[in-house]
């Protein structure tokens, strides 16, 4: 959501402050800020509206040290005034997360002659910290953030000293040469720096040119493992694509090739996973399996039950993060947290309460060092490499790559699958990075059908089995990025009740791959047909009997039936950019949603 930058070198702090919080436009945001010290005093400049707005209106600032902040509404309107950073007296603070208890503080410092002038709940923390202000930074920071309730990461400026703090949201430091970096993100600061100090919750951090000092609340030092990031730099820009969206679609076959790269051999039936952490005894001896996501990754755990109970025969239930915490997980059971950054808020939530209850835990994730990876037992990475755009594709395939792994893992140990038919999966799997590219090559026809469908105020996706979260997934990346309609089903539901909204121009895209549910899929289309709706299939290309039923059909390469939603999964991501390039969208960044989803 929003982003935190900080610099403190001997190089003007200014222009790095905003090329760092470029880098961190894709989380989304409405309104930016950055505060500098300049000889004697902090100059604040803001605006709302996009980094441009304020890099357009900034006079030349010669200060080296400085914070930035890219500000995505949550208390307070977006609008100038809001906007990141807030200050009181010669304190100037940027904050990421939720004060729970602003309200009482606020009331609080009112009442002790401190004057607020936005909406926010950054600004209590601002005055906060300058009342316990006596010429030490670190320790009023420290005072101040036991006063509050709530996830914070925040950096706070004073004269040339320059302090961050964690809680609940992500925040690394950056180790440089004469000069040191803060941001609640990896891409911000890459291009500067690939040495990476990962802040764990409520460690505090003072950053000088030359040092970088970590310490708990009590003040006592903490040494800090220093990661080196080896992402491509390159991968983080668009690389001559319209879109970053568009260049990470293409990228999905070098990312799943990462995912499977030293995983698997096809010729001995065997799957590698470091990090799993767990024995094929320990495999044997799970009776459940409780994935826990949000959004896109909650999509991707879908397919994930049925990759584990179709393939391993252990029973699968699948849970939205944010009501799984009030769920009671069973003990004994293992419970898989899938988030693409490792830091969402309510996914995080959700497995620390798994904590006491006698549950085994296991990340997917993307980012190395995330809070997410050091809070479980087992970590699986994705290998997705950055990830730009609001809406996951390459992060997506890489975590149905991952389940498809795991699922035939367990299936493996727990003795529910024969050599030969882990070395066929396998050998199935390693093509489909190859047919991923052909369908990337070959998409003149998704064009025209976007075109049609970007005049849609209402679009159904429908699957069956495997490809039931494939409809989900397809409807979710529509809406987020097209903002046409759009709703996912299990195509068996369409007659309890969705059959009542289909007309004439209520297009449907049925997901209709060879498998044991085709029969009933093209019976699913037929209903569909019969109330006139225009239908395009999602169909392998030695299907010739689908042309019969549908209005037009998007071809995948032919593939086991179990591996055919990675591929449907390709069409639709393609389908939902260009209907949303016709409707001029900002695609890679939609409006009201951000990346990295850091507040519950």
């Amino acid at each position: 959501m929003c982003g935190i930058v900080g610099y403190s070198g001997r190089n003007r702090a200014a222009p790095i402050l905003i090329d760092s919080l470029k880098r961190l436009e894709y989380r989304g945001y409405d309104s930016a800020g950055i505060a500098v010290f300049n000889s004697n005093s902090i100059k604040v400049y803001k605006d709302k509206g996009k980094i441009a707005n304020l890099e357009n209106g900034l006079p030349e600032i010669a200060g080296t040290v400085g914070i930035g902040h890219t500000r995505w509404a949550t208390h307070g309107k977006p609008n100038k005034i809001n906007a990141h950073p807030h200050t009181s007296g010669s304190i100037a603070v940027v904050h990421n997360g939720i004060i729970e208890n602003y309200q009482e503080l606020r009331e609080r410092l009112t009442q002790s002659g401190y004057v607020f002038s936005s909406e926010t709940d950054t600004e209590a923390l601002a005055h906060l910290i300058n009342s316990y202000y006596r010429d030490d930074l670190a320790e009023a920071v420290v005072s101040a953030l036991k006063d509050i309730r709530g996830s914070f990461a925040i950096a706070v400026l004073c004269g040339s000293e320059l302090v961050a703090a964690r809680k609940d949201s992500p925040l690394v430091i950056g180790i440089g040469s004469g000069e040191n970096f803060i941001a609640s993100d990896i891409p911000a600061i890459l291009k500067y720096t690939r040495q990476i100090i990962f802040l764990d919750d409520l460690e505090v951090a003072s950053v000088t040119p030359d040092s970088v000092s970590v310490f708990d609340f009590e003040r006592h030092q903490i040494e800090k493992k220093i990661t080196s990031i080896d992402w491509d730099l390159e991968a983080a820009e668009k690389s001559g694509y319209d879109h970053f969206m568009l260049k990470e679609i293409h990228e999905q076959p070098r990312a799943l090739h990462e995912t499977f790269a030293g995983r698997i051999s096809e010729l001995e039936g065997s799957i590698t996973l470091d990090g799993l952490n767990l024995t094929p005894v320990q495999i044997r001896d799970i009776s459940r399996i409780s994935l826990i996501a949000c959004g896109t990754s909650f999509n991707a755990g879908l397919l994930g039950k049925y990759l584990f109970e179709h393939l391993s025969g252990i029973h699968v239930d699948v849970e939205i993060a944010s009501e799984f915490r009030y769920a009671h997980p069973f003990p004994g059971s293992l419970v898989i947290a899938i988030s693409q950054s490792g830091e969402t808020a309510d996914t995080l939530a959700a497995l620390r309460e798994v904590k006491g209850s006698g549950c085994r835990t296991l990340a997917i994730t993307n980012v190395m060092g995330s809070t997410l990876t050091r809070e479980v037992d087992g970590v699986i990475y994705t290998r997705s490499g950055p990830e730009i755009g609001v809406a996951a594709t390459k992060t997506f395939i890489s975590q149905l790559g991952v389940l498809y792994l795991l699922a035939l893992h367990f299936g493996k140990s727990r003795g529910m699958l024969s050599s030969d038919h882990i070395k066929r999966m396998l050998i199935s799997l390693k093509h489909i990075p190859a047919q991923i590219t052909r369908i990337n090559s070959n998409k003149e026809l998704i064009k025209k059908l976007a075109q049609t469908l970007s005049a849609s105020n209402d679009v159904f996706f429908i699957g069956r089995t495997f490809n039931y979260p494939i409809a989900l997934e397809g409807a979710l990346k529509l809406k987020e990025i097209s903002y046409i309609h759009a709703e996912g089903y299990a195509a068996g539901e369409l007659k309890h009740g969705p059959l009542a909204l289909i007309t004439k121009n209520t297009p449907v895209i049925a997901i209709a791959t060879k498998g044991a549910t085709y029969d009933k899929m093209v019976n699913n289309i037929k209903e569909v047909k019969a109330r006139e709706a225009p239908v395009i299939a999602i169909a392998d290309e030695k299907d010739m009997e689908i042309e019969r039923y549908v209005d037009a059909v998007v071809r995948i390469p032919a593939t086991e039936e179990i591996l055919s939603p990675i591929l449907s999964t390709v069409a639709i991501q393609l389908l939902s950019y260009y209907t949303a390039k016709e409707r001029d969208c900002p695609i890679d960044q939609p409006r009201n949603l951000a990346k990295s989803v850091t507040v519950e």
